[in-house]
């Protein structure tokens, strides 16, 4: 019993009680070499440093003062004693209602941590302290003067959570490495905030009804290593937006309402395939919209039907019809017929081969292309000479052609079984589109057969000048036989021989002399 009780007290003598009591403080210290000691002073209701604070160099050097919870309207350093404040690391003073803070270099030196949280009043403060860390949350309105910026050049860990007044907060604080801001309502964040800071590694932006982070794209964040946003408005996320943040590798998007469409088809894409930053529980992201995508995860969200650029696909498709349009109007201005009469051609070529296989014959010495404006014509003067006297067999339209064939059938088998075609013309013939088929067809067979198939006679004397532009075989069959009716006047027998004669010969003549006046024809 007795080796115990001195065992017992060596042990009170070479190490001191780890912890003991002031009349409104608690101490406590370490017993190894840093001889580390705490002083709490916290939930006292004090409004004042007490007064039995040693303040002599019997008590080992103070690291941690905490007066939190308490009733101070104002703290000045130079309350405390040098004993106290000189290896001050870490000074906590939440949860007051300072009216005046006021702390210096020359008496925290060493200071590396402050907690000013939840003081909640705009404050007059001086804060010219070398501390790395500062904690100012829960203040609402905090008054930052000059003095607060320009003394806190060495802060690398700031929490300005649930503040409302932050703007241009950071101008000297170019060494910051770690920001806190939630629930301080930064909705319309700028990215110059941030320009002073190019060296943050960690920043935290939740809870602040944030919509977009375009503000990173400009905000100069190359350094940052860590970004959490959780519990904003963001709907919709740019993958370009991380571009800006090269040094990224943890980012937290939890609790925000994305929108499950297309125009989140890039970050979805970026989640996937990123191997640098880890998105945290990026597989349990929500839809919120739209309303059917509604309980379904973000990375569920099939993006391959997004990859075609349906904004670029609708310029490609309007302008293609806006062109198409000007072309198809250009085209029928000026060269509809030129297209009609190569359509033609080349059914007439189809035709002319299917009968050169079949070897079909003439049924007709001529076809008689006319107009029915001037069908009386036809049936008085030209019928009773050239089928009564002459003894042609003619193919005419309303006698002729088959019933409930299709017309241009019709009109291609006339041609084509027929010797010869002679084309009534006149100025409504021109003006006639199953005429200028007609004659279209009559006009490749003498191309392609190269023999003289085509009469042409002229009812009227039409200048050259009121020839249709489109009518552009006149050039083609200019060396062909022309009669004129006008012009034969009295001697109508001899313009009967003349088309006689046509009908006879396999050939035209060489040349485009009228056969009744001896001038060149029309």
């Amino acid at each position: 019993m007795g080796i115990l009780c001195c065992l017992l007290f060596l042990l009170l003598n070479l190490n001191p009680s780890l912890s003991y009591s002031l009349r409104n403080c608690s101490i406590e210290y370490s017993t190894d070499a840093s001889a580390e000691v705490s002083l709490d002073c916290s939930g006292r209701k004090l409004v004042t440093i007490p007064d039995d604070i040693p303040r002599n160099a019997k008590l080992p050097q103070l690291q941690n003062l905490g007066i939190g919870w308490n009733k101070f309207s104002s703290f000045d350093s130079k309350d405390l004693q040098p004993n106290v404040t000189s290896g001050l690391k870490v000074l906590d003073v939440h949860s007051n209602t300072f009216e005046k803070f006021s702390i210096t270099t020359q008496t925290f030196p060493h200071l590396e941590t402050l907690d000013l949280s939840r003081c909640g009043h705009e404050a007059g403060m001086t804060l010219d302290i070398p501390h790395n860390v500062l904690e100012l949350s829960d203040n609402l309105m905090w008054k930052l003067g000059g003095t607060f910026k320009t003394g806190l050049k060495k802060l690398e860990f700031l929490d300005l959570s649930r503040n409302f007044n932050i703007r241009n907060t950071f101008q000297f604080n170019n060494k910051l490495k770690s920001l806190t801001i939630v629930g301080s309502e930064l909705s319309d964040l700028n990215p110059e905030l941030f320009w002073p800071i190019p060296n943050l590694e960690s920043l935290d932006l939740s809870d602040n009804k944030l919509k977009s982070l375009e503000f990173l794209s400009q905000a100069g964040l190359s350094a940052l290593r860590r970004l959490t946003l959780r519990q904003n408005e963001i709907t919709v996320i740019s993958e370009t937006v991380f571009q800006s943040l090269p040094a990224l590798t943890h980012l937290d998007l939890a609790e925000n309402p994305f929108s499950c469409d297309c125009s989140n088809a890039g970050f979805i894409q970026w989640v996937k395939s990123n191997n640098q930053t880890q998105v945290v529980n990026a597989y349990q992201y929500a839809c919120y919209f739209p309303l059917e995508q509604q309980g379904s995860k973000l990375l569920d969200f099939d993006i391959q039907s997004c990859w075609m650029d349906v904004s670029f696909l609708c310029f490609i498709s309007s302008s293609g019809v806006v062109v198409l349009t000007l072309l198809a109007s250009f085209i029928y201005h000026f060269l509809r017929w030129q297209l009609a009469y190569a359509y033609h051609l080349f059914l007439a070529f189809l035709y002319d081969s299917r009968k050169r296989k079949k070897g079909a014959a003439l049924h007709y010495d001529a076809f008689i292309s006319y107009n029915v404006h001037d069908e009386a014509w036809v049936l008085r003067e030209m019928l009773p000479v050239l089928e009564g006297e002459q003894g042609w067999r003619l193919c005419l339209h309303h006698r002729d052609f088959q019933p409930g064939k299709p017309i241009i059938e019709n009109i291609t088998d006339a041609i084509y079984g027929s010797r010869k075609t002679i084309c009534v013309i006149s100025r409504r013939y021109l003006q006639s589109e199953w005429c200028s088929r007609e004659i279209q067809m009559a006009s490749f067979r003498l191309f392609d057969e190269q023999k003289d198939v085509l009469i042409l006679l002229f009812l009227e004397e039409i200048p050259a000048y009121q020839m249709s532009p489109y009518y552009r075989m006149r050039k083609l069959v200019k060396r062909r036989t022309y009669l004129s009716w006008p012009q034969a006047g009295p001697h109508t027998g001899l313009f009967w021989q003349k088309v006689q004669r046509a009908l006879e010969t396999g050939e035209a003549p060489t040349d485009n002399t009228d056969p009744l006046t001896g001038q060149a024809g029309c």
